[in-house]
Order: C-alpha cells, then sequence, then structure tokens
C-alpha cells in the first residue's frame, strides 16, 4: 500500500540523501518542476544514485519525468535503467503517450531483467479530466492523481479547495472505474505548512476512498500516514462487524444490527477492507 508519496528535487543531493529516513511509503525523484532547466539533464544523469538513495528504506521509487519531445523518453529510459519501480508521468492527455512510453522502454527492461515500471499520470487539464477513464485503463496504470496546480492554471482558476473538488472527484472516480489506485487530497498541497488543514483534507480524501497522496514536505508525511490507514477503533469496529457477520450467517440471516444500526453485505466488504488494510501495514 502506499499512503505517502513524498517529492524530492532530483538536483539536490541534500533532499535526495535524507529522504529515506522521512517514513513514506514511496518517494517520486522530480525531474520536472522542482528541477531548473539547467539542471535537469545532470538530475538525470544521477539518477542511478538517485533512486538507489532514496529507496534504502523499503520506499517504492518514483521518477517524475518531463513530457516535452525531447526529454520525456530520455527521461523516463535513465529512470528505467536507474531501477525506479514507476514513472509519474505529467500531462497526460491520452493513453497513446502511456503506449508510447511502454514501447521504448519495454526493450530496456528486457536487457535488464528487470520487471516492468508502472506509471502514474497525472491529469492537468480539463480536458483530460474527461478522458480520465481511458488513461486509467493502460495496462501499467498503478493509480492516477491530478496536478492540482496547473489543473486551476489550466481552467483560469484559483487552486482553492471549492475549485479542485470536482475535477479531483472525477479523476477519482475514474481511476476507481478502472479498478487502479487514486492518489491526491481535495485540495493544493502548495500550503504545506497549514498543518490543521492538510489533517482535515486528509481525512477527508480516505473518507472519499482515496488511497494515499503526495506531499512536497517531509513534514506531512506523518499526516497521510496517518490519515490513510485504519485507527484502533476502526479495526475494533471492522473485526465486530465480522464476527456478528459470521454468527448471522451461522443463523441463517442475511443482514443484522449492530449497535443499533443496520449492517449489511456492502458494510461487511467495508470491515473486511479495513481489516485488509490493517494486515498489510
Amino acid at each position: 500500500m502506499i499512503r505517502s508519496l513524498l517529492y524530492v528535487p532530483g538536483s539536490s543531493p541534500k533532499f535526495i540523501a535524507k529522504a529515506h529516513e522521512r517514513g513514506a511509503d514511496a518517494v517520486i525523484v522530480d525531474l520536472e518542476d522542482a528541477v531548473a532547466p539547467s539542471e535537469k539533464t545532470p538530475a538525470r544523469e544521477a539518477l542511478t544514485d538517485s533512486v538507489r538513495s532514496v529507496g534504502r528504506g523499503g520506499a517504492t521509487t518514483f521518477v517524475r519525468v518531463n513530457n516535452s519531445d525531447e526529454r520525456l523518453l530520455p527521461d523516463a529510459a535513465a529512470a528505467c535503467r536507474a531501477g525506479a519501480d514507476g514513472l509519474y508521468i505529467p500531462k497526460v492527455t491520452t493513453p497513446d503517450l502511456l503506449a508510447a512510453i511502454a514501447r521504448h522502454i519495454a526493450p530496456i527492461e528486457v536487457k535488464l531483467g528487470r520487471k516492468p515500471m508502472v506509471f502514474v499520470p497525472l491529469i492537468e487539464d480539463p480536458g483530460s479530466v474527461f478522458d480520465a477513464r481511458p488513461i486509467a485503463g493502460h495496462e501499467r496504470v498503478l493509480a492516477l492523481s491530478a496536478g492540482a496546480e496547473d489543473l486551476a492554471t489550466a481552467m483560469g482558476a484559483l487552486p482553492t479547495p471549492e475549485v479542485l473538488k470536482l475535477p479531483k472527484q472525477l479523476i477519482h472516480m475514474a481511476a476507481k472505474a478502472a479498478g487502479v489506485l487514486s492518489f491526491g487530497l481535495l485540495r493544493t498541497v502548495a500550503d504545506y505548512s497549514d498543518v490543521e488543514s492538510m489533517r482535515m483534507a486528509a481525512r477527508e480524501a480516505r473518507d472519499f476512498g482515496f488511497d494515499g497522496a503526495s506531499c512536497i514536505h517531509p513534514s506531512v508525511v506523518a499526516i497521510l500516514n496517518e490519515a490513510f490507514a485504519p485507527s484502533e477503533a476502526e479495526i475494533a469496529w471492522a473485526r465486530r462487524v465480522i464476527a456478528a457477520n459470521a454468527e448471522a450467517a451461522a443463523a441463517g440471516t442475511g443482514a443484522f444490527t449492530l449497535d443499533g444500526r443496520f449492517v449489511d453485505a456492502p458494510i461487511v466488504t467495508r470491515a473486511e477492507a479495513v481489516i485488509a488494510l490493517s494486515e498489510r501495514l
């Protein structure tokens, strides 16, 4: 499971050196927005060391590539050779782009004898919101996410929670419809210093069914890890539901009441998911 994904600039040895200590389930080495144009090629060339460093603590490793004609495929190939688990791909508008990247890296994967890389497309413009489901359907897609700041800018809007909630929910629903993970908060992560708002947003996202979220500052990692994991109270509730359901089934009853609340199959399934999640942790 991936509850937290921490971005680190691919051009910053200082941040890369500490990334494995932050407790994130995944680390994203960023070659795109966090890297100055003059540093993009050196950051790519350093990926072998960067990916190895950020993954030392067992985190899943991603590389966010640049989506430009001259950089996209070379970035993807370098990430593949460096051993990254997957790619964060910005500004995806069509599954054809994912297919082109897959065709480019497949021979490299075969030559290296490594497992296939997974993709996390970033949906960052209004048109792509409505094409999110076919994008999510590509065989390499692990999860979908939204690029909040770019999306708001493309809409001519401010990245407020009110602006972002609808498009992010649509992207989230496309991910769930395709059976892939959904990463994100229903707001921007740029204002990470507002700790209480971040905590509330993470809990809200989990209530909506998001699986995890990315962050740009290590102080948010613990907030995400806590919010996207079941609490002791939730685990206790789930165990009681499953036990009561077993008793009801033995008595030939399909639905029952627990603590004054009606319980039927969807609620039992939800309880089983909570237990499965706790066991994965």
